[in-house]
């Protein structure tokens, strides 16, 4: 059996190839390699490289590779970004997402694992969130992805479409050291690349209502969120017929909460560089805290996390060297 992935070729996508394989699935990746790399995607993995925009492009591929069902990965993440660049974000995300979902049906492909975020909570007053708990996205980030749930939705309910949305925390760490990210959006490879250079990591906000002062996270290992796509799509090739799954949402989160400070400090530890971050004012559509319970795909696709902050910092800090060394 055969899923495209699309954004197969960025950070979380190679993890996710890798993931497939070793269930014994065929995989084509469809990726326009603005934020991605040809070399990510191993040997013997077909790589289309078009921008999901291109319903003509994908509608083939699938015909192509008689695909029986897509992992949609391809997205535009930055927080900040797009609170500038609201209406790119939105093309990006949401229309792109309409014309994967028409590809789909023109082909008849009804088996879909979306790429989903807790960007679509907002900025919550609970210790963890649970996938009933209200989505109120702060910014078009997090409304782009709560759009594409609704999208899938209405879409299930229009064709019969099973689908699988899982909401990513704060993904870190590398499964390989070739497979890092290379990203500069994101904290901890933000934080190596200051210390690197001789400077100061920024921390937006040391004033928020946090048992240091600094913004709480859920940190989930790419490697273990590869693994939860995999599960997906067992799930969904064993019960693409069944009606508990037609639709689920789930959490993919560690289900602690780390502080960035408390981020900060395991990466002076790690790489034994003595440093001090520098605290800037809070960052538009940050929330203060956003914490997963797990529990959902626990016990539905039986997925847990199973790496630390250590293995994720260890592992990213490991990556950086190799990357650095290599240019």
């Amino acid at each position: 059996m055969t899923w495209l992935l699309t954004g197969g070729a960025g950070y979380i996508g190679a993890h996710i190839v890798r993931s497939l394989i070793e269930i014994e699935r065929e995989v084509v990746v469809v990726d326009d390699l603005t934020g991605g790399f040809a070399e990510n995607v191993p040997d013997g993995v077909p790589l289309v490289q078009a921008n999901v925009l291109e319903t003509d492009v994908l509608e083939q591929t699938m015909r192509d590779h008689n695909v029986v069902g897509v992992v949609h990965l391809a997205a535009k993440k930055a927080v900040g970004d797009s609170v500038a660049r609201p209406l790119w974000y939105y093309e990006q995300n949401v229309t792109a997402m309409c014309h994967l979902l028409e590809a789909m049906e023109r082909v008849g492909v009804k088996r879909l694992v979306f790429s989903s975020s807790a960007a679509t909570y907002g900025d919550v007053q609970v210790e963890t969130v649970t996938e009933e708990t209200p989505t109120q996205p702060t910014s078009p980030y997090g409304e782009t992805k709560l759009i594409g749930e609704w999208l899938m939705k209405d879409q299930s309910r229009a064709v019969g479409m099973s689908y699988v949305s899982l909401r990513y925390f704060n993904v870190a760490g590398a499964g390989l050291p070739e497979l890092g990210d290379r990203g500069a959006g994101n904290l901890i490879p933000l934080v190596f690349q200051a210390i690197t250079n001789g400077q100061s990591p920024e921390v937006f906000g040391a004033d928020w209502p946090t048992r240091d002062g600094s913004c709480i996270r859920d940190y989930i290992h790419v490697v273990d969120l590869a693994r939860a796509h995999a599960a997906a799509v067992q799930a969904l090739d064993r019960n693409a017929e069944a009606e508990h799954l037609l639709g689920r949402t789930y959490n993919i989160g560690s289900g602690t909460g780390t502080t960035v400070l408390e981020v900060v400090e395991m990466a002076r530890s790690v790489t034994g560089i003595d440093f001090e971050p520098t605290i800037v004012g809070r960052r538009p559509g940050d929330p203060c805290r956003i914490v997963a319970d797990p529990a959902a795909a626990e016990r539905d696709l039986h997925w847990k996390a199973n790496h630390d902050l250590h293995d994720m910092v260890s592992s990213a800090w490991a990556s950086w060297q190799h990357q650095h060394q290599h240019r």
